[in-house]
């Protein structure tokens, strides 16, 4: 048994990942579509209200996972980093007094170069947090620009250094590439700049233009690189980060060995994961739901979960709440400076079929350099994997595009550049 505060872990426990989502950015990039608002750097009384909600929200929720392990921590957005001091450490801390986590669990948290400062990032590190994400994208201030990105090649270099100074031995840095006005020789420079500074994780993807973001309605504007220069990019970042020692073990994402993304593999492994704040997922023993993604519709979530126990003992756990239905879309009210409009609606919790679950397994577990474990489909399933996708299977080898080594099925070299086509072969429906 490992002392954990107030709560013991048993070796038997299941193991379960934590997401936090922080909806604030400052301004929101002309390529993002993720949930997010911009502030303008203000609205700090906004903030406080919202990590209040996190706050009970966690604490609410807690007994209902009393029962697993926490191994990893993933404080994304958004913008975490752009908080008001104090409010990330205060976070952690309520997680540890109502979750089991173990001592060594990966605790991350995204940053924006625009808001690294000396006493937050001490911060961080002095309530646990042992990795930061900082998000780059590209070394070319116009490309920068161009994306709608509010920070510089300068500012960046400035972060990474505060982070370094600070005490962060495991950063990753995010790249993009097939930005407009890029090309092959200025993504270079990007990966070239990036990989000197040594970085312990790289995660370099493709820009995708998603319908209904500014970048998306402006795109004739610019020149975008053609489909060949995109892939002579995505061609290069493999080649050049695995010369310069890291290792790709995931389409996106590359790490020097010891140092790949515990909590985002729990993703591609179809692991426990539970979400907190606006519009987080969550998925746990095959149940998938989310938490209302409009301010209006959280609040009311977080009002309607029940009290956590006040005895320091906590109870067996409970069955999982069901989110309430949301209302139309309406203004929001209070202190939080969101809009509605366009927020998804909350989804109710799904009992994942197994037909859904081996689809996952499948096109989740190939976006994996080590592929997929076909004794442990048969295992989860009771079916092998020939007998349900063997003519799949057949097919896509012939054509190749995947490769049977040892136990495992995995996309050859032309098989991950159409990854999309390969993995839509698995559906079942």
């Amino acid at each position: 048994m490992i002392n954990n505060g107030r709560c013991a872990i048993s070796e038997n426990m299941k193991e379960l990942s934590i997401y936090i989502h922080i909806p604030f950015c400052i301004r929101k990039c002309l390529y993002c579509d993720f949930l997010s608002f911009p502030t303008g750097g203000g609205h700090t009384d906004a903030m406080r209200e919202y990590a209040d909600c996190l706050c009970r929200e966690i604490r609410c929720s807690a007994p209902f996972f009393n029962k697993y392990q926490v191994l990893s921590i993933f404080l994304g957005g958004g913008t975490p980093t752009l908080l008001p001091p104090g409010t990330i450490a205060s976070l952690l801390a309520v997680l540890r007094e109502s979750f089991h986590i173990a001592e060594d669990a990966e605790i991350t948290v995204e940053m924006n170069p625009e808001t690294a400062a000396p006493d937050k990032l001490r911060e961080y590190i002095t309530a646990g947090i042992n990795r930061l994400s900082i998000g780059l994208q590209s070394t070319d201030d116009a490309e920068l620009e161009r994306i709608g990105r509010i920070h510089d090649y300068r500012t960046f270099l400035r972060a990474y250094e505060l982070a370094r100074e600070a005490g962060f031995r495991n950063i990753n840095v995010d790249l993009m590439a097939a930005l407009p006005g890029q090309d092959t020789a200025s993504y270079r420079r990007t990966l070239e700049r990036v990989a000197a500074l040594a970085p312990e994780h790289i995660s370099a993807y493709s820009l995708m233009l998603e319908e209904g973001t500014p970048l998306y309605e402006q795109r004739e504007r610019f020149a975008f690189p053609g489909e060949d220069e995109d892939r002579e990019m995505y061609a290069l970042t493999k080649a050049f980060l695995q010369s310069r020692g890291y290792r790709r073990y995931e389409i996106s994402n590359y790490a020097h060995p010891g140092y790949e993304c515990r909590h985002n593999q729990v993703y591609w492994q179809r692991g426990n994961y539970v979400g907190f704040g606006l519009g987080a997922s969550s998925m746990t023993d095959n149940v998938r739901w989310r938490v209302p993604a409009t301010p209006e519709a959280y609040r009311r979530y977080v009002d309607s979960l029940p009290e956590p126990p006040a005895s320091s003992q906590p109870p067996e756990p409970l069955e999982l709440p069901e989110a309430p239905e949301s209302a139309e879309a309406s203004p929001s009210q209070g202190t939080f400076p969101l809009s509605d409009a366009g927020a998804a609606e909350a989804l109710q919790p799904h009992v994942l079929t197994a037909e859904e679950q081996m689809e996952e397994y499948m096109f989740l577990g190939l976006r994996l350099m080590r592929g997929v474990d076909v004794p442990a489909f048969g295992r989860q399933f009771g079916r092998s994997v020939e007998q349900v996708y063997g003519g799949v299977i057949d097919t896509l080898c012939t054509q190749g595009l995947l490769e049977r080594a040892q136990d495992r099925l995995r996309l050859t070299d032309r098989g991950i550049d159409i990854s999309n086509y390969v993995m839509a072969q698995f559906l079942l429906a």
